[in-house]
């Protein structure tokens, strides 16, 4: 039987309480799906990491009610032993085992207290988890032999020869021996596909038990799953239903990528597919990805039926909800057009701790031309359909957006005018955007165990903008003598009197 899970990711600071996971185990069953995949990282309570367990993590207790009340769902631990540890990374206790200072998401391999570390995570996790399957992590190392003890030990691995691939052995003998102790424990190892893209030679290391999960999000695994099988590897595809990328979701970009790999997945008769779901953090909500995920299911039992067709069954209110806040706000084009990389709107409003960078680089799409007006337009449409309250989220979040920039280039002319104060009263106007924000961020996390964080986001934006409302009055009459830039005065790092912003010239000093 074909494996055929999604992934929850509860690293991207989801909260859930017991009940919220019993929702999310319900739903998986009823959709088709035959595993639920946590994707973990610190938002589990390991025994081994009492320094890291957060507020709201899920804990060894949770698992096993999970499982006494769903025993035919498999639970499948995704667990991270090498990059995206930064959860622990940046914990007092756990920078000892960083490969960089202030900098990344990997661990070091050439920490002997890390590799001690991972054995205890594996025991930690093979003790609440019943699931064959372990997955032991592996992707986005792009930081292998950065210090001083790795380039060290790719040294002693190569013998100092420089045509061996030095990060392949050194990612190659801190995973092996990995999968071989997950191997030894009577379970099977799985690790992600992408860094043996770059450094074939590390799955000289592998056992061949080990399940190869190839993630690709925007075209087909037709290039690398054959590679991995002709290595005597069973694989896993893994598309994306895209929300990291998207104010919502990408909707026509994750029906084709979960359809392509589906087709993969049985031409080339794989192990199986995972969906994946990253970053419901900074108001993303999965129980609005439900329809998605239920299509995503039916693909993979081999139905025809659409993402759309998915939300009409909700309701004809979920299906036009659904194409307003993907199908027409990514034909605005800009910055909601489909991408690679996380969502920009979404990335300065929040993720920066200062929203004048929302500003900053939106200002002339959403202040000048249609853009901006369509996609207010859009929102308040979607806030008015929303066929549910937690359709009314992501809405809200592109009308803030919108309004925010719009409200701060009004700011920015008064204050350009030598208004300080009409530039402050403009200014006040956006404290009731993020005061909006944090209202639907709490009621986020308490429906279904969304991010704390963004609750906090929206304090911290609302602050910043009263921080800037008084520097604008003290400063902005001239009396510096100069007239900072709008982008300086609102910026953190804005000192009084360094009129050529030396924090900025002097770029490496930004960490």
């Amino acid at each position: 039987m074909q494996l055929k899970m999604w992934t929850y990711d509860l690293a991207r600071e989801q909260a859930p309480t017991l009940d919220h996971l019993y929702q999310i185990a319900s739903f998986t069953q009823d959709a088709g799906f035959n595993a639920l995949g946590l994707y973990m990282e610190h938002r589990y309570a390991y025994p081994s990491t009492p320094w890291a367990h957060g507020k709201g993590c899920v804990t060894p207790e949770m698992i096993s009610r999970l499982r006494s009340e769903f025993p035919s769902l498999t639970l499948v631990p995704f667990i991270n032993l090498l990059g995206h540890f930064e959860g622990f990374l940046y914990t007092e206790h756990g920078k000892q085992y960083r490969e960089e200072l202030f900098s990344g998401l990997q661990a070091s391999p050439a920490n002997p207290s890390f590799v001690e570390l991972c054995r205890r995570i594996i025991d930690d996790t093979c003790a609440a988890f019943d699931s064959e399957i372990i997955h032991i992590g592996g992707d986005e190392t792009w930081q292998l032999g950065a210090n001083e003890a790795s380039k060290a030990r790719i040294h002693e691995l190569t013998g100092g020869d420089e045509s061996l691939d030095g990060k392949a052995l050194l990612y190659g003998s801190h995973f092996g021996p990995l999968a071989e102790y997950v191997v030894e424990k009577g379970r099977r190892p799985a690790v992600w596909g992408d860094m043996y893209h770059d450094h074939p030679t590390a799955l000289d290391f592998m056992p061949k038990s080990t399940l190869i999960f190839e993630w690709q999000y925007f075209k087909d695994v037709k290039e690398w799953a054959p590679f991995f099988k002709e290595k005597g590897f069973e694989v896993v595809g893994c598309p994306a239903i895209q929300t990291y990328n998207a104010t919502w979701l990408h909707v026509e970009a994750s029906e084709k990528n979960v359809r392509e790999i589906a087709d993969d997945v049985r031409e080339l008769n794989l192990f199986g597919e995972c969906i994946t779901t990253w970053e419901c953090g900074m108001f993303g909500a999965y129980d609005t990805l439900f329809p998605a995920l239920r299509a995503s299911a039916s693909i993979l039992n081999g139905s025809q039926g659409s993402f759309y067709e998915a939300y009409a069954k909700e309701s004809p209110q979920h299906e036009s909800w659904a194409r307003l806040m993907s199908e027409q706000l990514s034909g605005l084009g800009g910055t909601f057009t489909p991408g690679q990389i996380r969502s920009s709107l979404k990335t300065r409003l929040l993720l920066m701790s200062n929203p004048f960078l929302c500003w900053m680089h939106h200002a002339e799409e959403f202040c000048h031309g249609d853009r901006g007006e369509k996609a207010s337009e859009i929102a308040n449409r979607a806030l008015q359909i929303a066929p549910e309250e937690s359709y009314k989220g992501p809405a809200m979040l592109l009308r803030s957006a919108v309004d925010f920039v719009r409200i701060a280039e009004e700011a920015r002319l008064e204050y350009a005018h030598g208004h300080a104060e009409a530039s402050v009263a403009k200014l006040a106007a956006s404290r009731q955007v993020f005061d909006d924000l944090s209202k639907y961020a709490r009621w986020n996390h308490q429906r279904i165990g969304g991010s704390l964080a963004d609750i906090e986001r929206c304090r911290i934006a609302k602050e910043w903008i009263e921080k800037v409302m008084q520097r604008v009055r003290t400063y902005g009459d001239g009396s510096l003598g100069y007239l900072p830039a709008w982008e300086i005065i609102t910026h953190p790092k804005f000192v009084p009197h360094d009129q050529a912003s030396w924090w900025l010239i002097n770029r490496w000093a930004n960490q």
